[in-house]
């Protein structure tokens, strides 16, 4: 049996996937919680304090693979007979590596962990990842240097978040570490390389999240990378293909029952990863990811950029490019608002939409507990047009949660209309988001069985590299629609006239 293995490095955990693809099956699935399992790493805070920073111990993603492969292991997990291994990593996230890394990661001793060994390596020891917004300035200067070519070049404007800003933030602020730098990864092409013993390449999917890649040529861009940081260009792994076998199993990994001939192919971003998880990879098929962030992602035909520079191009993992539009405050503000309002799952996804009409009374409240990405907002605090705190629950609720959805609907506008939505990720249990998608965009919304659709897709796109199964095939055995909801057209009206109410309260926000 030829078994094909997805793992996902998220921002909240690590989750490994094993599928059998001629029979359709997944045969094996574990995951490590950061927060429960290995709460001695930090996944998110701030280094100087600054709330605007947000960084990551990188110690904790090496932490997170030992515990997972002795996890599935000790779980029975058919390692043994898996063949290809993919990945994916939460995009923008970088990590620093010494000229003495690559020597450590071909000589891996499996009597000893992986952070005894690769902690050495690291010329920075914390990784900003994708929440970080405090690179404003140096956004700016980049911009400055470059233009307008920025964005059409690269897929988006210079954005906080994305790597080459933070990379020029290191070197302005850390010369002597950013000059001890001999490899810059991200965190997908980071765990690629562990996995694989020596340092592999970036693939387009996850590249062109950095403000650095040529799309156009699909080549690092010289004078991009020169205005980030001088010598950046040297730093870099090349960039290649997801459909890129980029080397074999390190030897350290026998010890987990793995054989010794499996093959590793490109890690890519969590949300291109998505995206053929979802089943995703045709035109006119959307996909909205409710997790940490919400992101709305599709397949792009032809290559543009969003005109508002809200929104993103990707590599597509199966060939020409997908966009995306990401919405910082998405799980967890959902969750503050649970535990504010005291309410448990089944009233907050259920019984609040019951208990209140579609549209709300016209009642909105933005819930940006953290600095927004979407649109940019760089000051946190929740915006409302009513007397929220005086409310009821379920007013609370649905008035967040249709100011999410109105959201995602008008910074997504620039991608096209869609007849099918797909709904990921953790809030995709809930009927009442769920109902809300539907009836805001007017469009069926499905659900699929498997929520770690970045693990998934992982997995399928190992199968289809390695084991040279189609993503037709895949998606038919792996991601079909488990459910779907119809919206109300009485409710189209209503949600056309409360899209002008949430743009007249985004805008007071904004100003």
């Amino acid at each position: 049996m030829s078994y094909h293995l997805g793992l996902d490095s998220s921002t909240q955990s690590l989750k490994g996937l094993i599928i059998d693809p001629a029979a359709g099956t997944i045969v094996g699935q574990a995951a490590v919680n950061f927060a429960k399992d290995l709460p001695q790493y930090q996944a998110a805070y701030s280094p100087s304090g600054d709330p605007l920073e947000k960084h990551a111990d990188p110690l904790l993603w090496l932490a997170a693979l030992d515990l997972l492969f002795t996890r599935m292991q000790a779980e029975g997990a058919p390692l043994a007979e898996v063949v290809g291994i993919a990945g994916s990593g939460q995009q923008h996230g970088s990590v620093y590596l010494n000229a003495q890394a690559g020597g450590i990661l071909a000589s891996l001793d499996p009597a000893r962990t992986l952070i005894e060994q690769l902690a050495p390596a690291l010329a920075r020891k914390t990784s900003p990842i994708w929440m970080d917004s405090s690179t404003s300035a140096q956004c700016a200067e980049v911009t400055a240097a470059i233009g307008g070519r920025l964005q059409t070049d690269t897929g988006s404007p210079a954005i906080e978040r994305f790597t080459g800003a933070q990379i020029r933030k290191f070197y302005q602020q850390e010369p002597a570490a950013y000059a001890a730098t001999a490899r810059i990864h991200l965190v997908s092409s980071f765990m690629a390389s562990v996995i694989s013993g020596a340092h592999v390449p970036i693939d387009y999917g996850d590249g062109a999240g950095m403000n650095l890649l040529n799309l156009k040529t699909l080549t690092w861009d010289p004078a991009i990378c020169e205005a980030t940081a001088p010598g950046l260009l040297d730093k870099l792994p090349p960039a290649v293909p997801t459909h890129t076998v980029i080397g074999r199993l390190a030897p350290y990994f026998s010890k987990y029952g793995f054989a010794s001939d499996v093959a590793i192919t490109a890690w890519t971003g969590d949300n291109p990863a998505s995206l053929v998880g979802t089943g995703a990879t045709r035109p006119g098929l959307a996909v909205v990811s409710l997790g940490t962030s919400d992101t709305f992602f599709a397949v792009l035909e032809p290559y543009r950029t969003d005109p508002e520079g809200c929104g993103h191009v990707f590599g597509n993992p199966t060939g020409g490019f997908m966009c995306l539009t990401c919405f910082k405050n998405g799980s967890l503000a959902r969750e503050r608002i649970r535990e504010e309002t005291a309410v448990d799952w089944t009233f907050f996804d259920v019984t609040a939409f019951e208990k209140t009409p579609a549209g709300n009374h016209g009642q909105l409240a933005l819930p940006w507990f953290e600095a927004e990405i979407t649109p940019p907002v760089l000051t946190p605090g929740l915006r409302a047009n009513f007397a929220f705190a005086s409310a009821a629950a379920e007013t609370k609720i649905r008035a967040i949660i249709e100011a999410q959805v109105l959201s995602i609907r008008v910074h997504s506008q620039w991608i096209g209309n869609f007849e099918t939505i797909r709904v990921t990720g953790g809030a995709s249990r809930s009927t009442g988001i769920l109902q809300t998608l539907a009836n805001v965009f007017q469009a069926k919304v499905e659900t699929i069985a498997v929520q770690d659709s970045a693990a998934l897709g992982a997995a399928m796109l190992a199968a289809h590299v390695v084991g040279h199964h189609s993503y037709e095939s895949l998606t038919k055995a792996l991601a079909p629609a488990t459910a779907t909801l119809m919206p109300d057209p009485v409710t189209g009206p209503v949600y056309q006239e409360l899209l002008g109410t949430y743009l007249q309260l985004e805008a007071a926000a904004k100003a």
